[in-house]
């Protein structure tokens, strides 16, 4: 294992060992509190662009599944086509896995994909220090190559674009009730879910002008980065509001997305909500749900428009968890009920969406 230094923006320092591709990385520095799931985390296009920080401490001990994907043409075990995040950060590598459905290890899976992962970091105090100054900007530099420094490019790139499918995409054609997901960077179970309910899905690109197609609901995927770059979508939204009341759900992204087109503004949260624990209620009942969340910014839910109102509210910040029309079938979650990983105790979004279409 080589010598690795990573180097936050504001000069903190963290020295480490290189367990992935021995190659040096830059990118936003952000953490995760769920205590597994990294398969489906690195694979999640949401993570496009990011240094992921496990805050877990033993990561790498269940190994990594096969890449297999359905005959539906969904990945059986991950989120995407490949590892999106930049690189991940842990505190104890474990190169010897024990798990029925391991293929091959972690970093040997890191190494095959080109994707850097250095270990022997105390993440516990590189946590502290991102809850304490937000998250920034870091770089994973290589001690024997000190002159081999890579620059970050983040802010102002719309990632969206870039993990976004360039194509249409048809999922369980001819089952009846058609739905329009527009891919913002869209996770596998999110797609399986709605397969499983018995819908015919149709994938588009995050900028498609689906308005004019044969369809009953519309579907606003997840995404990376910043949703103030996606105002191609937001307009395409506002161009189906304002002809149709087809019903509409989106999740994550897809929540800012909608809010957006709903008036509304978006903020960054000082350092994200991403892991399997965190807390939201429904508005308007005592009924509180743990979540898994993967994001970095938030709906300022006071500039909506007068006939929208909040369906979610996180329980540990007071930040919107999601929205709904007063009269339309229009909702959302800012947290993720696929989970994958994660629990599944609001499973029920995707019933509701489907049940809005019949």
């Amino acid at each position: 294992m080589r010598n690795v230094t990573l180097v936050l923006s504001d000069g903190t320092k963290f020295h480490g060992k290189s367990f992935g591709y021995d190659a040096p990385v830059a990118g936003e520095v952000v953490f995760n509190t769920a205590m597994m799931g990294y398969p489906e985390s690195l694979t999640d296009p949401s993570y496009a662009g990011q240094l992921l920080t496990m805050t877990f401490p033993l990561v790498g001990n269940y190994g990594v599944p096969p890449f297999s994907i359905e005959a539906n043409g969904i990945p059986t075990f991950m989120e995407s086509d490949k590892i999106y995040a930049s690189a991940i950060i842990v505190s104890d590598y474990t190169e010897q896995y024990s798990h029925w459905n391991a293929v091959e290890s972690l970093s040997d899976w890191l190494k095959r994909e080109h994707v850097p992962g250095i270990t022997d970091i105390d993440t516990r105090e590189l946590t502290k220090v991102l809850r304490e100054h937000g998250v920034m900007m870091g770089k994973i530099l290589f001690d024997d190559e000190p002159d081999n420094i890579p620059e970050a490019n983040y802010e102002g790139v719309n990632f969206v674009d870039l993990v976004s499918t360039k194509e249409i995409i048809h999922y369980n054609e001819g089952a009846g009730k058609k739905v329009i997901l527009v891919d913002c960077g869209v996770k596998a179970n999110i797609i399986r879910s709605l397969v499983n309910r018995g819908v015919e899905v149709i994938r588009v690109p995050w900028n498609y002008d689906y308005t004019s197609m044969d369809y009953d609901g519309l579907f606003l995927a997840n995404g990376p980065g910043d949703p103030d770059m996606c105002i191609e979508a937001v307009n395409v939204i506002r161009k189906q509001m304002s002809i149709s009341k087809k019903p509409i759900c989106g999740i994550c992204m897809g929540n800012q997305l909608l809010s957006k087109a709903a008036g509304a503004t978006i903020y960054k949260l000082k350092y994200g909500h991403r892991g399997h624990n965190q807390p939201v209620r429904m508005v308007g009942t005592n009924k509180c749900y743990i979540t898994s969340q993967n994001h970095g910014y938030a709906v300022d839910a006071s500039t909506l428009d007068k006939d929208w109102t909040e369906l979610f509210v996180n329980m540990n910040d007071g930040s919107n968890e999601g929205i709904r029309h007063i009269e339309n079938p229009w909702f959302t979650s800012q947290f993720h009920p696929e989970a994958c990983s994660g629990p599944v105790d609001t499973y029920f979004m995707f019933d509701k969406f489907v049940e809005t279409l019949r």
